[in-house]
């Protein structure tokens, strides 16, 4: 086995991190209570420190669209498809997440350097720089429009559209995730740049944020009985580091996209699934078994996957 091979050094500090989790949450140094403060701090804390300090330096009109845009409609298809497929209910958004959101930062990064180069890296802090923005967003104003859906429903109240979709996009803005996006891609069209005095200490909080998540999802697993659910976590796994890279493969064909653009959006999709969609389980309590077990599982299966994705890719004629 070749430790040096780009998809082993970027996947597997995952699947350490993920599996020193695990080996703590059996021993038994953290007591469950806490998983969920330490879940709180991860969500409220370290995740809109890293997505401000992202955003913050996002010029739009800068960017090469093209790729991205055929990247965020394959996502859109597959995300809305999984919704119907899983039921159209909150918990059907959290798996249909999953299924389109990708380990971009903690795996896409180191990858895509080292397999493609800077101009492969161009194009991913392309995508980075919307994916988050696009598809956390979209996400959250699906789930929030259907929990207020089903809580007037649970309360017989009917005849309350507009007042639930106002409520359901109030909360979605309002959320640890879209707001420090929108707010430091606003702050980025002023041309200010953060101060390092506030830089510094949003970076180190970014950086805390993959390791410290990974970590979160090792514990939550140990506590996962993950049996029960393993043909769902499979499916769910197969739909994320299969079935997602071959439509954009599909699709980017089929519009024209060829050469290094297709190869980095294909692989970024063939990502296992980011820790982001583990933590949105564990905020609203939806599926977070299956969803906790499919983080690991889909980073074990992109091991194998993305490697037959980066070989196949070269073949494809010009």
């Amino acid at each position: 086995m070749n430790l040096d091979h780009p998809v082993m050094s970027s996947l597997l500090p995952v699947v350490l991190l993920i599996l020193m989790g695990f080996v703590a949450g059996k021993a038994k140094l953290m007591r469950p209570e806490s998983v969920s403060d330490l879940s709180n701090l991860v969500f409220l804390v370290l995740t809109p420190a890293l997505l401000f300090r992202t955003m913050s330096s996002v010029h739009l009109e800068r960017l090469d669209m093209r790729p991205v845009f055929q990247y965020f409609l394959v996502a859109a298809v597959l995300f809305f498809a999984m919704l119907v497929a899983y039921g159209r209910d909150s918990r059907a958004s959290v798996l249909a997440l999953a299924g389109i959101f990708s380990n971009t930062l903690m795996i896409g990064v180191p990858l895509i350097s080292l397999a493609y180069g800077e101009a492969g890296q161009v194009l991913l802090f392309t995508l980075i720089s919307l994916h988050a923005l696009l598809l956390l967003t979209m996400a959250t104003v699906v789930l929030e429009l259907q929990m207020a859906s089903e809580q007037a429903a649970a309360s017989g109240q009917k005849g309350q559209l507009w007042r639930t979709v106002g409520q359901a996009i109030r909360s979605a803005v309002l959320h640890p995730v879209p707001l420090p996006i929108i707010v430091g891609l606003l702050y980025a069209q002023s041309g200010w740049g953060l101060h390092p005095v506030i830089d510094k200490p949003l970076q180190l909080l970014g950086s805390a944020f993959g390791p410290i998540a990974l970590v979160l999802v090792g514990i939550t697993l140990s506590q996962t009985p993950v049996g029960k659910n393993l043909s769902a976590v499979v499916r769910l796994s197969l739909v994320k580091t299969v079935l997602h890279p071959a439509l954009m493969l599909a699709v980017g064909w089929a519009l024209g996209m060829r050469g290094l653009a297709l190869s980095v959006m294909v692989v970024v999709a063939a990502l296992p699934i980011g820790a982001n969609v583990f933590l949105f389980s564990q905020r609203y309590h939806k599926a977070e078994d299956t969803v906790t077990a499919a983080v690991a599982i889909s980073t074990l299966m992109a091991l194998l996957g993305i490697s037959i994705t980066m070989a196949l890719l070269p073949l494809l004629p010009a």
